[in-house]
Formats: structure tokens, C-alpha cells, sequence
């Protein structure tokens, strides 16, 4: 398999393509990592260093990819956090660009807003974008809750609201939808649930909460969940494979007492997934 992954990369640290990029790897995906900043590290210190990469040098990266001739055999384009309108227009034209190429190929949106503790974190021009451009090219998207609700002016809470919000963001264009964090009401304390909704059903996991900020998880996520439903089709599978890893990724830098994540020390939990959390089919 090989993906076209689309993100900002850091030196120190784990996020964006420098949190996808390994794992993929690990599972034997070729990846084309294509940097959309270049950071010393997340922003989320409050001071970094390094440049934004203006979105004609990011272009000028994909257009050369294309001319090695690999658009053809790409099977995923990944993209995370978009930093400014110019970076939408220039993922936009290389999926259409691929898919020319590849017809089989899938466009998967990690359509980065915020999150329910710190709302909104993107400029103002972001959302209306994804919600209006790249969200109805993308195949499959993985929101959080927050970011689902946000797309789809809903207030997705419960799991039959949080369905029907789904079914919204379905109906923009993508067939797959990964909601990375249910935090619905009526679930046991102490956890936190996955649902993945294809057009075959609908199914969700639970798993402990682990009370942490992790930069860059969910970036491992959608990547992980990408590869593994590209691979097989399966959504169940692919939301158990990927549930799995990044518990234990997640456990393993909780336990580290570490803000970064422990991406490496982890690699075998990408490999060899324990599988160790039931998936339940809710539709």
C-alpha cells in the first residue's frame, strides 16, 4: 500500500506527518510524506521555530511525486491539519490529480477544528472550507465529536444524535465517517468511545479514558484507520486494529509520564495489535 500523506511535520516530538508517518510504516505502508510546515515542535508549547511552507513549495513537492510516475499506484491521499486556505486548494487538486491516475484510490480528511475543551483553534476561513469544499472530496473523514457537530450544525451527545450527525456528514459526499471521541452521557465513567459508520452499518468500541492531552494522537489515528479499512474494506476490523494501537500508544506515554508521545517505544503495538477491546455493531 501507499499513501500520499499531506501534513505538518515537527522536529521534536510527535504530530502531524512526523505522528502518522512511523506508524504507517511499521504496519508496511510506503509513505510519501509531504510537509506542509517545519516546525521545531507543536504549537501547543506556546513558541516554536521553523517555516510555513508557502503552498506553491508544497505543490512544487506533489507535482514532483507525479512526475516519478507513483500517482498511479498511490492508494490514499491523508490530510491533517490545514493551516491556511492556500494548503485546501492544493490537497484538493492532488486528490483530483491522483484519482485520475487511480480510480481506486480514496481521499481521507482529518478535518482538524478543535476539540470540546478548547473549542475552535483554526482561523475562521477553515471550517467554512472544509465543511464546503474538501469534506465533500473526501471519502472518509475522521472528526472528533466536537469537529462532527461542528461540520454539520448539529449537537451530536447521545449515540442516536451522534448517529444522525454522522448521517449528515455522510451526506456531504464521504461514505465513511470515524468519530475519534464519543463522549456520550449514558456511558460508564471513566470511558471513551470510537464509532465508525460505513454504508455496510454502523460500529462503535469503548475503552478506559486515559486523563491526558496527547498532541498528535489523532493524527495516528486517522492514519492507522485509513491504512488498516483500505486494506481490508472491513471497518470493524479496521476500527479494532486501530482502537487497540493507539490505547496502547496512549497507555505506554501516560505510564512514560511524557507530553510527547511515545511513538516508538510503541511500535509494536502498530505490528501486532492485541486486539483487546469488543466492537459492536449499533446499525
Amino acid at each position: 500500500m501507499k499513501i500520499l500523506s499531506i501534513q505538518s511535520a515537527v522536529a521534536y516530538g510527535h504530530v502531524g506527518n512526523s505522528a502518522a508517518v512511523f506508524p504507517l510504516q511499521r504496519i508496511g505502508v510506503e509513505v510519501y510524506p509531504v510537509y506542509t510546515v517545519n516546525f521545531s515542535n507543536h504549537t501547543g508549547y506556546g513558541a516554536w521555530r521553523g517555516p510555513l511552507i508557502s503552498p506553491q513549495d508544497v505543490a512544487d513537492v506533489i507535482t514532483g511525486i507525479e512526475e516519478r510516475g507513483a500517482f498511479g499506484e498511490i492508494d490514499a491521499v491523508l490530510s491533517g491539519y490545514q493551516g491556511g486556505e492556500g494548503i485546501g486548494d492544493v490537497i484538493l487538486d492532488a486528490v483530483a490529480r491522483v484519482k485520475a491516475a487511480n480510480p481506486n484510490a480514496i481521499y481521507a480528511c482529518d478535518p482538524v477544528m478543535g476539540n470540546a475543551k478548547s473549542g475552535c483553534f483554526v482561523a475562521p476561513a477553515i471550517p467554512v472550507l472544509l465543511r464546503e469544499r474538501v469534506v465533500p472530496a473526501a471519502d472518509l473523514i475522521t472528526p472528533n465529536q466536537f469537529e462532527l457537530g461542528f461540520l454539520t450544525g448539529t449537537d451530536p451527545a447521545d449515540l442516536e444524535s451522534t448517529l444522525a450527525s454522522v448521517d449528515a456528514a455522510r451526506a456531504l459526499g464521504p461514505s465513511t465517517v470515524l468519530v475519534t471521541s464519543v463522549e456520550r452521557p449514558d456511558r460508564p465513567e471513566g470511558t471513551i468511545e470510537m464509532l465508525a459508520v460505513t454504508d455496510d452499518g454502523a460500529w462503535i468500541v469503548r475503552t478506559p479514558h486515559i486523563p491526558m492531552k496527547a498532541n498528535g494522537s489523532g493524527d495516528v489515528t486517522a492514519a492507522l484507520f485509513t491504512a488498516h479499512f483500505r486494506e481490508s474494506g472491513n471497518a470493524a476490523d479496521a476500527l479494532a486494529k486501530t482502537t487497540s494501537s493507539v490505547f496502547d500508544l496512549l497507555q505506554n506515554t501516560y505510564d512514560a509520564g511524557t507530553r510527547e508521545l511515545q511513538l516508538v517505544e510503541s511500535q509494536e503495538a502498530y505490528a501486532h495489535p492485541r486486539m483487546q477491546f469488543e466492537v459492536t455493531q449499533v446499525r
